[in-house]
């Protein structure tokens, strides 16, 4: 047990730089790129930051597009599981499961642990700056968790095995929630696991076979990102330091104070008339700089951003001098809708195992005699009358009603139910 402890601990603590330095595209707050010691002089505090925070947008557009809307048994086109979805909602899951998606894409994965008390069955999402996990190096199953935290100074633990979870704490303090230890926790309670299984589902962003720890969303244009701050920075700079006019005068006697510095001939302000009483003075201006250089490096930059995130040109603000038609905007979607459906695959596996525990949960039976899908809603954008529409064409060629109102509509499980339960004729009245 202290040899996973130790491992698992040791393992978020590798993983906290990669995972702050997210944190820090996610927010905007990312240190200026490709800025020279000598630039940084010459600034001081006139521009203390800027980004275009196009890592948050690639992330945010790709998690309004994932939402749970029920369970249901695989393959079955029946309503969805109406006591399923009463427990995810008593579990605060509606707005839970939409924080999983938004961790999961912006550090690679997060996780969502199944445990029951007496109210039943509880499910909360966890974050990968407190839980790691341990995968079997030939099925990739995982076999262990592990999840700390600091509290009043103090670190706190979980381990969860197949066979048992042990709550820890640690015999030295921690200071500010940093530094935890990686070995001498004292064993707290151990407690038999009635699942058989470990109680932590992986919500993993999973880029190639072995990246089991995932990957960021934001990966691809962090450097992108970079480089297009730097541009706007640099047009800004351009703009107040040379895009300006800056006049010059000649044949003009300059004056000096009692400590030889030159007294400035003429105001800035702009009532202020500029006059030399010398006939050979002569005044005039240079051209400013153009910033048509910058522009053209700025669009080809965030065209690269939009190709590589699948962010439509609506999205990232390239837009034609007539708006898109409805048309249109679907065929510009076309990438992000297909990333979104991969990921509704990808995380649709994490989230059955989910629904197999909280049913095991409530019934006590295997978790791996359960075999439940989710329901997503649609990762389309659709209006009421497309959405309409097509329900009504799946409903003339057979498709069930629940699956129907389900998934195309985006009903949720109780709305579907009474649609789909026969209202009970009244019985009529028998005469004497």
């Amino acid at each position: 047990m202290n040899i996973i402890i130790k491992e698992l601990s040791e393992k978020l603590d590798t993983s906290a730089p990669t995972l702050s330095t997210l944190d820090s595209y996610w927010d905007g707050t990312q240190p200026a790129a490709y800025l020279s010691k000598d630039a940084r002089d010459a600034l001081g505090t006139t521009l203390t930051g800027l980004a275009v925070n196009f890592p948050k947008l690639a992330v945010t557009s790709l998690a309004e597009r994932l939402e749970v809307r029920g369970f249901r048994e695989a393959g079955s086109s029946e309503a969805t599981d109406t006591g399923l979805w009463r427990t995810w909602r008593r579990c605060h899951m509606l707005d839970a499961s939409a924080q999983a998606h938004m961790d999961a894409l912006v550090y690679g994965r997060s996780f969502i642990i199944v445990w029951a008390d007496e109210n039943g069955p509880l499910v909360t999402v966890e974050s990968p700056k407190q839980v790691a996990v341990k995968h079997d190096p030939a099925t990739r199953k995982v076999t262990a968790a592990f999840k700390r935290w600091a509290t009043d100074g103090q670190a706190h633990g979980v381990l969860y095995e197949q066979d048992k979870i042990t709550r820890l704490v640690s015999s030295s303090n921690v200071v500010d929630g940093t530094g935890f230890p990686s070995t001498g926790w004292e064993t707290v309670e151990v407690i038999a696991n009635p699942f058989g299984v470990v109680p932590v589902a992986p919500l993993v962003n999973r880029g190639r076979l072995l990246d089991l720890d995932g990957v960021s969303e934001m990966t691809d244009i962090l450097g992108l990102t970079d480089a297009l701050n730097k541009l706007l920075s640099d047009s800004l700079v351009s703009s107040e330091f040379y895009a300006r006019p800056r006049r010059w005068a000649t044949g003009l006697e300059l004056q000096t104070d009692e400590n030889d510095n030159v007294i400035q001939p003429f105001s800035n302000e702009a009532n202020k008339v500029w006059i030399s009483e010398n006939e050979g003075t002569k005044f005039g201006q240079f051209d400013g700089a153009r910033l048509d250089g910058y522009s053209d490096l700025i669009a080809t930059v965030t065209n690269q951003i939009g190709a590589l995130s699948g962010l439509p040109p609506h999205y990232i603000g390239i837009n034609s001098a007539q708006p898109p038609s409805a048309d249109a905007i679907r065929s510009a979607e076309a990438s992000l809708v297909a990333k979104a459906n991969s990921l509704q695959r990808t995380f649709g596996q994490a989230w059955a195992n989910v629904a197999a525990l909280i049913k095991s949960a409530e019934t006590g039976e295997d978790p791996l005699g359960y075999d439940f899908e989710p329901v997503w809603a649609s990762e389309e954008t659709r209006t009421t009358a497309q959405a309409t529409d097509a329900a009504v064409k799946l409903h003339s060629i057979g498709v069930p009603l629940p699956a129907i109102l389900s998934e195309t509509l985006g009903w949720t499980p109780e709305q579907v139910s009474l649609v789909s339960t026969p209202a009970v004729p009244a019985t009529p009245a028998i005469e004497n």
